[in-house]
């Protein structure tokens, strides 16, 4: 009876060291954090203006709302473009679309993560894959007005 004790306890101690190596794995999934702020001091501009990524890396984005005005005068969002995209024609298009929090339905095709409007003091998250292509993927606030004064900046792919 001893015997078997000893040999369960043995099996689990072989065992544990690969659940541990099983569970590194796995936290080197985790995302990698990225947090910014929108609207400090009530200014259009987020406080992070480039974004550095590996390809297919992981990435979750906490936007922060900052500004003390209301949201329906100074709402933020956040929306990642795809390669090669025009921010300012984005956010042109998007000005129109206050029903949709400025995310038009007919350019959900250029989007490849957003955030939604956010207004004071509220925060938003999305979790998502960076693009595999090397490139620069802009980020802008699509509420009207911000992207064309600055409210902008720009996700970096690199090996």
């Amino acid at each position: 009876m001893n015997s078997k004790l000893v040999a369960s306890l043995l099996v689990v101690a072989a065992v544990l060291p690969g659940w541990s190596l099983l569970i590194a794995a796995g936290s080197a999934e985790a995302p990698r954090i990225v947090k910014i702020r929108a609207g400090v001091d009530n200014a259009m501009k987020f406080d992070v203006a480039s974004i550095p990524v590996a390809p297919g890396e992981t990435i979750k984005v906490v936007l922060t709302n900052a500004s003390t005005l209301p949201k329906n005068v100074m709402g933020h969002n956040w929306v990642l473009l795809t390669k090669g995209s025009d921010a300012v024609a984005f956010a042109t298009a998007a000005a129109a679309e206050a029903a949709s929090e400025y995310i038009p339905a007919k350019l959900k095709d250029k989007i490849v993560a957003f955030i939604g409007l956010l207004g004071p003091n509220e925060a938003g998250e999305v979790t998502f894959k960076a693009p595999a292509e090397p490139g620069e993927y802009p980020f802008l606030c699509s509420f009207p007005a911000h992207c064309i004064v600055g409210m902008k900046g720009v996700l970096v792919v690199k090996k």
